[in-house]
């Protein structure tokens, strides 16, 4: 039963893959990782869709290696953050105050979702879909 084993299976030493013998055939045994479980928030779902769909050597690449759940981790961290210091430059650029939230209600919202827009838009470029 041993040697059936030995025959069942090896390793090759040159690459260090195992093969499995299958039928008449020898099959890699290649098992991936469990990769671990994270929250995304729209940033890390917009760059996984992007990699999935123009990037597919680097998505498999970041896969394989166990890694992409961290990469999109800090993108999704980095995007945010990116978006809340734009959204501070904007704010400090163009004077806009908490004191004018209380005093024109709607144009602070309005400059507020024009700001959020501006720095989102940055940060797809920049961040997101390179």
């Amino acid at each position: 039963m041993e040697n059936r084993e030995l025959k069942e299976r090896f390793i090759n030493e040159k690459t260090g893959i195992e093969y499995i013998r299958k039928g008449d055939y020898y099959m890699p045994n290649l098992v991936i990782e469990p990769q671990k479980k994270i929250q995304l928030n729209k940033y890390g779902h917009l760059r996984l869709d992007y990699l999935k769909k123009h990037k597919k050597a680097e998505y498999t690449i970041l896969f394989m290696n166990n890694k992409l759940t961290d990469y999109l981790e800090e993108v999704q961290e980095t995007a945010t953050k990116r978006v809340e210091e734009i959204i501070k430059s904007l704010k400090e650029q163009s004077n806009l105050t908490e004191e004018m939230k209380n005093t024109d209600q709607l144009y602070w919202v309005g400059m507020m979702n024009n700001f959020k827009n501006q720095a989102e838009e940055i940060v797809l470029k920049e961040l997101i879909y390179v």
